[in-house]
């Protein structure tokens, strides 16, 4: 089996035009370079030179060998230089639940693009429960997701914190419990979605549990049905300060420990991280909000 070793002695005979330069650009005796040489022959079973008095001649078989070996040699180099680079290059897989996407996610993935152009950015959704096992699964990268990180292969960086109210129609009384919801009704996205399960958890404080569950695929159309008066909802105040309608709503706090929730990049603990710490940086230096879809 050939080794880059026996490449790179090849090589340098090659470059320097005869063994005894070669020996000094590899700093080696003489004879170990003829050594090596003969070596290798032996292995390939051709004869890589002809040899006129001092005089190196490449044969034939000896061409097709140095072309294969400028390649190799030119692989491992470049195979040297991606290992010891720390700078961010190659494809970064980011999952998102779909609000963080759309209210956090285009203005520091538009500085990211800038800074980090030799990146190729791919962006997916999905509730903490999947993006969380895809990141360990290894189909995503990184992903920003509520829910801590349980698992011990995964990072947590903490990015940033939403602040939760509930929403009703305006002119609705002041909501300090359940029991000032009449309707008992809430709109939510389906289950997995870390709001609902915030709002069902506050219920459930109060020993009581929604009347009934409305499931909406939006954060626009679930506060047009707030608006209406068909229930209530949770959710970031960022989403409500952007609502074109927000007029139409009341917002009502949720008691400090109730109404928060962390934002965190997760990511393997034997993932490659160059890509996500850039990343990392400059969602921590972007707060940004911009329309948004489903959590």
């Amino acid at each position: 089996m050939l080794e880059l070793s026996d490449l790179k002695t090849f090589a340098a005979v090659v470059q320097a035009g005869g063994i005894n330069k070669a020996a000094e650009t590899l700093h080696r005796a003489q004879s170990s370079i003829t050594v090596r040489i003969q070596q290798l022959e032996e292995k390939l079973g051709v004869t890589l030179f002809h040899r006129d008095g001092r005089k190196l001649q490449l044969s034939p078989a000896g061409k097709v060998l140095m072309d294969y070996a400028e390649r190799l040699l030119d692989l491992a180099d470049e195979a040297a230089e991606a290992t010891r680079n720390d700078r961010p290059s190659g494809t970064l897989r980011l999952g998102a639940m779909e609000s963080t996407a759309a209210v956090r996610l285009p203005q520091p993935l538009g500085l990211f693009h800038e800074m980090y152009p030799d990146v190729a950015l791919e962006l997916s959704s999905g509730d903490p429960a999947e993006l969380a096992e895809r990141v360990i699964d290894g189909t995503l990268d990184a992903a920003l997701t509520t829910d801590p990180a349980a698992d011990k292969r995964l990072h947590a960086m903490p990015i940033y914190e939403e602040e939760l109210v509930i929403v009703a129609n305006a002119g609705h009384p002041p909501i300090a419990s359940p029991k000032d919801i009449p309707s008992k009704t809430i709109l939510a996205f389906p289950r997995g979605c870390p709001h609902r399960r915030c709002l069902e958890d506050w219920f459930a404080r109060s020993r009581t549990a929604p009347r009934r569950v409305v499931e909406v695929g939006s954060y626009h159309l679930i506060l047009g049905c707030v608006a209406v008066g068909m229930g209530v909802a949770l959710v970031p105040r960022s989403i409500v300060g952007i609502y074109s309608e927000r007029a139409r709503l009341s917002l009502h706090p949720l008691p400090a420990k109730s109404g928060r929730m962390v934002t965190r990049l997760i990511w393997r603990k034997d993932a490659a991280e160059a890509n996500i710490l850039a990343l990392s940086r400059v969602l921590l230096k972007s707060k940004a909000v911009a329309p948004v879809g489903r959590p």
